[in-house]
């Protein structure tokens, strides 16, 4: 008896482990599905790695003060609803192009390279419950236009 139980410690212990594992990346693959965002063109499909902020004090701050942002790089706001918004380049130190996207992920409009330090309002246009920001340009650069849409998992997804 005592030998049986000697060969099926370890394999306790690896069990164990393997649940421990699980259990630490289950909530981490859940927050990288809102990490990855599509955008759909003519051109083709572009992916980008995005932070979504989604509270009054994290859509506030934005992209202030960062110096850099890769080409697949960008911040998503949601504002859990549609509603006309604007945003403005204070603090911000690169151009960026915002577009502006519905509910259903059909972008309504877009706005390229926004100039940095601007104070000047930069309107939506129309009711949005999206604004993503890339870098400056780079709309242009992968074919974005009004109609295309944007792939993310909160697309869709009913409000809080």
């Amino acid at each position: 008896m005592f030998i049986f139980a000697q060969g099926f410690a370890p394999v306790l212990r690896r069990a164990a482990v393997a649940m421990a594992i699980a259990m630490v990346a289950l909530p981490l693959a859940a927050c990288s599905d809102e990490g990855k965002l599509v955008l759909h063109t003519a051109t083709g499909d572009y992916g980008f790695n995005v932070e979504v902020v989604d509270t009054p004090e994290s859509r506030a701050k934005g992209l202030m003060f960062v110096q850099e942002l890769a080409d697949d790089a960008g911040m998503l706001f949601d504002f859990k609803e549609e509603r006309e918004v604007s945003f403005w380049m204070r603090n911000t130190f690169i151009p960026l192009d915002m577009i502006f996207v519905g509910s259903d992920g059909v972008v309504k409009t877009i706005h390229v390279n926004a100039r940095p330090h601007d104070v000047t309002s930069i309107p939506s246009e129309v009711p949005v419950q999206f604004v993503l920001e890339i870098p400056g340009g780079r709309s242009v650069e992968i074919g974005l236009e009004p109609g295309d849409t944007m792939e993310h998992a909160l697309v869709g997804k009913p409000a809080d």
